[in-house]
């Protein structure tokens, strides 16, 4: 068996909540009808769902609740339960809790047990790396089927103290950018008839000797009343390298497979935000492919949004279509992507 014979057979996702409207923001966060307009214009992004109510500062679900109703989706998509689950692998910033991971408190509310289960602590590209592991464990056998699941929670970060009119844009931005969702997917080793071939990915860090470009800080007993905040975005470095990086990754995935920008039939470019994704897609300039988005309604909820792209893309594939997926993590500038082809 190739590597490129692993297949997907379903996706699924879950999004807290109502979408919250960049209104709904301004008039909790004290805003008024400019800063609305600035939101739209600069960022692009209309919607996002939140598990913190905005009101209260309650957290009504947690990344597990979020990755367990993923699960279900996914697995109900491939006709399967949690015993049929041979692997499974989570890729994740915003994990509940350092221990126990994550993975296992989905694997097991899934009624999954006896197998081998791994966490990784990524960005924005942890959900193709979460894909290239259970791909690469697939095909060294042993394993038949596996759940990827992949999501974040970044609302945790969020003080609904802050007075947002004395922040200057560089962090005002990450209130609107952000949201809160998870995603899954279930992989085969099985050549099942009318399956998604994961035909080939990418994931490659190049961050040496480049500053990071987003940090989010784990605080203890010991640092939490430290006054630095727990999330740092440069967006002007992500504004400059993110474009370029998925260029680069679009041009990799086709030389290595030896498609044609012809033979693209959907693009799934990276969900910084509205404005972005826009730019990104017009600078690709992939003459006939059909653009899978959702982070103007959805917001960037991380990890989740390449599997909210991922189950859109499988509902709309016919026999011999194919799409390309790009992710690009700016933490430590990580170029990642995945490329599919319905069989």
């Amino acid at each position: 068996m190739d590597i490129s014979d692993i297949r997907i057979l379903s996706a699924g996702t879950a999004l807290p909540g109502h979408p919250i409207d960049n209104a709904a923001l301004a008039r909790r966060f004290r805003m008024d009808s400019v800063w609305e307009q600035w939101v739209d214009a600069f960022v692009g992004t209309r919607s996002r769902h939140l598990s913190v109510d905005l009101q209260t500062g309650e957290v009504r679900q947690t990344l597990a609740d979020l990755a367990v109703t993923a699960g279900h989706r996914a697995l109900a998509g491939a006709g399967i339960d949690g015993a049929d689950i041979d692997l499974v692998v989570m890729g994740t910033a915003t994990p509940d809790t350092l221990m126990p991971a994550t993975v296992n408190v989905v694997a097991d509310r899934l009624g999954i047990d006896g197998v081998p289960t791994y966490q990784l602590q990524s960005g924005c590209a942890g959900a193709v790396q979460a894909l290239d592991v259970a791909r690469h464990m697939l095909w060294a056998g042993g394993s038949r089927t596996a759940l990827v699941l992949a999501g974040d929670v970044s609302t945790k970060y969020f003080d609904l103290d802050l007075d947002l009119r004395k922040l200057p844009p560089a962090e005002l931005v990450n209130v609107v950018l952000f949201g809160d969702g998870a995603g899954a997917a279930v992989l085969t080793s099985d050549p099942v008839p009318g399956s998604t071939a994961l035909r080939g990915l990418l994931n490659r860090l190049t961050g040496k000797d480049r500053a990071p470009g987003h940090v989010l800080d784990w605080f203890g007993p010991a640092d939490r009343l430290s006054e630095r905040p727990g999330a740092r975005e440069d967006f002007k470095a992500i504004e400059q390298h993110v474009p370029a990086m998925a260029a680069e990754v679009l041009a990799e995935l086709l030389d290595r497979l030896a498609w044609r920008p012809t033979d693209v039939d959907y693009l799934l470019p990276p969900q910084l935000s509205g404005r972005m994704t826009a730019r990104i897609v017009e600078q690709l300039a992939l003459p006939v492919a059909t653009e899978i988005s959702c982070v103007e309604e959805t917001g960037n909820n991380g990890n989740a949004l390449p599997f909210l792209q991922l189950e859109r893309v499988l509902a709309k594939m016919a026999p011999g279509d194919r799409a390309l997926g790009i992710a690009i993590e700016s933490s430590k500038w990580i170029k990642s992507g995945f490329a599919l082809e319905r069989v």
